[in-house]
């Protein structure tokens, strides 16, 4: 019954919800640069700038993960009539969240956070912020812009406070009374340690280290320790839900009639929810607005942090990537996918390399996969992060190998090779060389085997650097073949 309702959310009740997000949005920057030398002016480094990226963060990042689950989102706040707002207007713009509740003001600018990051190591984090709380005027029109929304029809509300100055009181007082008006789900990550302010909320999603804060002693990451610290915190304050993020523990929720539910971490290998607090949080309350259970929800947001902590790093999921999770438990299998258009892997390189993951990139036939492959895998592997492979298609190993190959067809060569732990993703190239898909994709290492020269590879001009790995000898798909005639043709096979 549980596999049948999480389907079906999945499938059709996601992309009907109307999801409003109520906080701080803000803009992340990430300026990447290489560092050689100290600067002769003062005793720093020199870090010369090579790529500067922008994305959502705050409550414009919770929006973005809704968005990507296919849902209808509508985001509320304050933001600066300023350069960096023009850039927030852009980047919402680009993933389809409406931004009619953003009130840009010239009295205000735009909560921007610039990482500076020397050779994938973070040097400096520059804030560009005020924190002045929303005055009246302000207030009112975002109460007016929410209330119009909940009159239209809204099926959840995300209460995102980053400490910036929306969610304040008097905010929060009104948006809680929306919500009952309207019987609207509302879900809170909570700042700081007055969550009196967020009382009426239908679940609050503190982990570990913010329940400890609230309740003012270290709780123990065990069952009953968080059981007993969520007991307090519904005694104090009134939620019907607090859902505690637990890291490899997985989710615990707490309801106020005594309820205890505990959901372990899904992903097989490393887990870490407190990098998902986000899609938690979008994960809950989209469940909760389609009318899922409580242990239903649990499963739903802890695959989707499973993804997220272990295979996406802190990029937002989108649906397929869900189904495509959904549908390789059920029939026992753990990779989420297994091949990626060429876009769709270069946007997961990104995240990780915005994270200062190295990703390492090689490509071949994988016709008959066999030992030297897994070698020669296992050896790119360890050169860094990630692993993502370039396959060759159908038309392109037969203009390499000849009208006989390959054995096995692409769709068929992928999911083998996605399914190896040390592979991240794989992606088809229609081309005899690498260099297009390469163009995209541009991850930091590109591995070749052979007796190479590094200049000599081709793609070398997309990526840091080019290494060169022996080929073990004794393995050869080709010998493998010829070693299947030789028997048949002795009638041993």
């Amino acid at each position: 019954m549980v596999s049948r309702t999480i389907n079906e959310f999945l499938r059709t009740r996601l992309p009907q919800l109307r999801i409003a997000v109520i906080g701080d949005a803000m803009v992340d920057r990430y300026v990447f640069g290489d560092v050689s030398r100290i600067s002769p002016e003062a005793p720093v480094p020199v870090n010369r700038v090579t790529e500067i990226r922008e994305v959502l963060g705050g409550a414009a990042n919770v929006a973005s993960n809704l968005a990507n689950l296919d849902c209808r989102v509508f985001l509320g706040g304050v933001a600066g009539d300023d350069t960096h707002g023009e850039l927030l207007a852009r980047l919402l713009a680009d993933q389809r969240i409406d931004d009619s509740g953003i009130l840009y003001e010239g009295t205000r600018r735009t909560t921007t956070k610039m990482r500076i990051l020397g050779a994938r190591q973070q040097m400096m984090r520059l804030d560009f912020e005020e924190t002045d709380p929303v005055n009246d005027r302000e207030q009112a029109r975002l109460v007016q812009w929410l209330s119009r929304l909940a009159g239209e029809g809204l099926d959840g509300i995300v209460i995102s406070d980053y400490g910036k100055g929306v969610c304040t009181p008097a905010v929060l007082a009104q948006v809680n009374a929306i919500a009952e008006k309207y019987n609207i789900a509302t879900i809170v990550d909570p700042k700081g340690t007055d969550w009196s302010k967020y009382e009426g909320s239908t679940f609050i999603t503190p982990n570990v280290k913010e329940l400890s804060e609230y309740v003012g002693y270290a709780v123990p990451n065990t069952d009953e320790g968080v059981v007993t610290a969520a007991g307090e915190v519904l005694k104090a304050v009134a939620f019907d839900y607090v859902v505690v993020t637990r890291s490899a523990k997985g989710i615990t929720v707490v309801a106020a009639d005594g309820s205890v539910w505990h959901n372990p971490a899904t992903q097989q290998d490393v887990f870490d929810v407190s990098g998902a607090g986000d899609t938690v949080v979008a994960m809950m309350i989209t469940a909760a607005a389609a009318g899922l259970s409580i242990r239903a929800a649990l499963h739903v947001a802890n695959g989707a942090a499973g993804i997220v902590v272990s295979k996406v790093g802190t990029y937002p999921i989108h649906r397929s990537e869900l189904l495509s999770l959904w549908d390789s438990i059920r029939h026992g299998k753990t990779n989420p996918k297994p091949c990626y258009t060429a876009q769709e892997l270069a946007d997961r390189i990104r995240t990780w390399q915005a994270n200062g993951e190295t990703v390492v990139f090689t490509n071949g036939c994988f016709d008959i996969v066999h030992g030297g492959h897994l070698a020669y895998m296992r050896d790119a592997a360890r050169l860094g992060d990630r692993l993502v492979i370039g396959l060759n298609s159908d038309a392109s190993v037969k203009r390499l190998k000849g009208d006989a190959r390959p054995i096995n067809n692409e769709q068929d060569r992928a999911e083998m090779l996605s399914n190896l732990a040390m592979v991240d993703g794989v992606a088809i190239f229609e081309e005899d060389t690498p260099a297009e898909l390469l163009s995209i994709l541009r991850p930091n290492i590109l591995v070749k085997g052979g007796d190479y020269k590094p200049d000599e590879v081709i793609g070398g001009e997309f990526v840091d650097k080019v290494l060169i790995l022996p080929f073990r000898e004794g393995y050869s798909t080709t010998g493998i073949i010829e070693r299947i005639k030789q028997l048949v043709q002795e009638g041993k096979l």
